[in-house]
């Protein structure tokens, strides 16, 4: 039996159709890019003109020559604030700082987030959302008060907190604790039902199922509350400008603003240098963390 060649008639405008969403996706890629160009360039002139800035010597910089070149780049600025005592004791109460707080929210708001998303009992959505709204308050409402009760508690007890940078450390969970624990709720809550029934059924107590089951598969949302927590107890400027005011206690935002700002003398120089190395440990804990931060390790949890 002879074949017959079937013509279809409407191949040349669906192939028009295809030209034509094919082009509707390069100009969206083409648009794509040109905005992620100008964020690009929006985000980076500021950096790359504190950079600039701080290449310059004191004498450059006030001849207000051209801003965004270096006629005769030094590294004394970079050399002057690190081989400072109180720089680097700024940098130092930083650290311990946001060494401690990073390990204090971690450890209340993991339990808590497991708490109010798994172990449900009467109240618990309301008190999440609750926890939440806590975040949102501004801290130019809550440093007043804040304030007032330490003094009270040190007049009370003899025990001084203002003015000592371990201050900071009951200060800043206040930030980090509420947005941390929100975030571990929504992470916890994409976790299957299935894998902590299955460990209550072999016996695993809910400690149990946290650690060894919660924690591994939500480590992306452990990285992303220990960035955030860091980034907030690292750059927050209001409440150690306001609970610490001896140069031995300040912290780094503080510090470089009060020490090298002199009356209506700005050592421009120093202060962008001190920017650009205040920043660095931010940077680089991004650089290295983002990748598992972006992997989506929960992908296959429930597979086997």
């Amino acid at each position: 039996m002879a074949s017959t060649v079937v013509i279809d008639k409407a191949a040349p405008t669906r192939a028009v159709k295809y030209g034509s969403m094919s082009r509707d996706r390069a100009w969206a890629l083409r648009w794509s890019y040109f905005f992620l160009t100008l964020f690009a360039i929006f985000s980076l002139v500021p950096p790359l003109y504190m950079l600039i800035t701080s290449l310059k010597s004191s004498a450059e910089i006030s001849a207000a020559t051209n801003p965004w070149w270096v006629f005769h780049p030094t590294l004394a600025n970079y050399i002057q604030l690190l081989s400072s005592n109180q720089f680097l004791r700024f940098f130092w109460n930083s650290a311990m700082v946001s060494i401690v707080v990073v390990t204090i929210t971690m450890l209340i708001s993991v339990p808590a987030a497991f708490a109010l998303a798994r172990m449900r009992f009467w109240g618990s959505a309301t008190l999440a959302t609750g926890v939440f709204l806590t975040y949102l308050i501004p801290d130019t409402l809550l440093f007043i008060p804040l304030f007032k009760m330490f003094a009270v508690f040190g007049d009370w007890t003899g025990i001084q907190l203002i003015n000592r940078w371990y201050v900071l450390l009951l200060i800043y969970p206040t930030l980090t604790v509420p947005f941390c624990t929100w975030i571990m709720i929504g992470y916890f809550a994409s976790i299957p039902k299935e894998l902590d029934e299955a460990a209550i059924i072999d016996g695993a107590s809910w400690f149990q199922t946290l650690t060894r089951i919660f924690i591994p598969v939500a480590l992306p949302g452990l990285i992303a509350a220990t960035i955030f927590a860091f980034t907030v107890s690292w750059a927050q400027f209001l409440y150690p400008l306001v609970f610490t005011t001896s140069t031995d206690q300040l912290v780094l935002p503080v510090g470089i603003i009060t020490t090298l700002i002199k009356g209506d003398v700005f050592n421009w120089g120093q202060i962008m240098t001190g920017a650009l190395l205040g920043a660095a440990p931010p940077l680089i804990i991004y650089a290295f963390l983002m990748d598992y931060y972006i992997a989506g390790l929960t992908a296959g949890a429930t597979k086997g």
